[in-house]
């Protein structure tokens, strides 16, 4: 019994904590909370609270605050993530359901998790090597140069132009309506249902179903697609909400600047959002993050992308950075309803 009055003194401390910005007495947790116990009972529960790690005493004479430690026993074991009522449910899946590309559906995205938890949004883009072909065009630009376009599985669009002209005394091709036409139609068509690692073997399979002498074309175009689609440099994300960092209740001990600086090493956070995926909710908090500027914050993520709503892998992290002092089981209902809801206007 003593452990669970324990835990629930814990969980007092960190709501009110939160709610507050203020270190946390005896004498208001039993005011404001019906434990059942007297004061005294209380100070020794905070006594051993603060004995194991959980809580501290920021000042001599003040009350106590959670530690990193005692808010990781609060995530684990003692949050209620508060689902979203049912106009934030419809004012998210309608303003997702407006975006017209890729580009814009993220940047929705950012927008909204910034707004319901008040904190920083982080967006990362779907990778190209996680994604599928959706869409393969070929435009021919001259006679000698062919705009290859790249539409993945995920909405994102890529282009790279190929230099077509022949080797040698070969016969140069007429790049015309038909000759591409009959050509993309046979990638799409061999590129449908197949990730990436499949996409080599069924090119191939294309290149040896055309005549001999369009062949080597169909080779050139099926390499780039290829190439195009294990590129690993393109990883970017979107970031917004850093304004709320200025907000009066954002309030970190070594000021904003170091918080600042680890969200511009955006190499280093999209490291950090890697390691974080797999869970379906996965939040780091304090010296968990490993980077120096983010030891007086907490990230919130979740993995998003049309696989990821059926329970599958999914394609991309976002996610919500506040300071440890975080209301915990609102940001992950906010960055878990975004991602379910994302996941599922993304074509797939």
């Amino acid at each position: 019994m003593s452990e669970e009055r324990r835990l629930e003194v814990l969980r007092a401390i960190v709501e009110d904590y939160v709610a507050t910005r203020e270190p946390v007495g005896s004498r208001v947790l039993t005011e404001r909370h019906g434990l059942g116990v007297s004061p005294a009972t209380i100070r020794n529960d905070m006594a051993a609270l603060e004995e194991a790690g959980y809580i501290a005493q920021p000042h001599t004479s003040a009350g106590r605050i959670p530690t990193d430690k005692g808010y990781r026993l609060f995530v684990d074991r003692l949050a209620e993530v508060r689902p979203l009522s049912t106009p934030q449910k419809r004012a998210i899946e309608t303003f997702l359901s407006e975006a017209v590309d890729l580009d814009d559906v993220l940047t929705r995205a950012g927008r909204l998790i910034a707004q319901l938890t008040g904190q920083v949004a982080v967006v990362q883009y779907p990778s190209l090597r996680r994604s599928g072909l959706r869409h393969l065009e070929l435009v021919p630009v001259g006679d000698d140069r062919l705009l290859v376009v790249v539409i993945t599985d995920t909405g994102r669009v890529e282009q790279r132009f190929l230099d077509v002209s022949p080797a040698g005394d070969a016969e140069p091709l007429v790049l015309d309506d038909g000759l591409l036409g009959e050509l993309r139609a046979r990638l799409n068509a061999a590129a449908a249902g197949k990730r990436l690692d499949q996409l080599p073997d069924a090119f191939a399979q294309v290149a040896e179903g055309v005549e001999p002498r369009v062949a080597p074309l169909a080779r050139l175009v099926a390499e780039t697609v290829v190439d195009t689609l294990g590129e690993e440099n393109e990883e970017r994300i979107v970031l917004a909400g850093t304004a709320n960092l200025a907000r009066a209740g954002m309030r970190f001990e070594q000021g904003l600047r170091p918080v600042l600086e680890a969200l511009e090493e955006q190499v280093v956070l999209l490291g950090l959002l890697t390691e974080m995926a797999g869970d379906p909710v996965a939040v780091r908090i304090g010296h968990e993050n490993g980077l120096e500027g983010l030891t007086e914050a907490s990230v919130v993520t979740s993995g998003y992308g049309p696989s990821s709503a059926d329970g599958g892998d999914s394609l991309a992290i976002l996610g919500s950075i506040g300071p440890t002092r975080m209301d915990y089981p609102g940001t992950i209902a906010s960055v878990r309803a975004v991602a379910r809801y994302l996941s599922r206007v993304l074509p797939g």
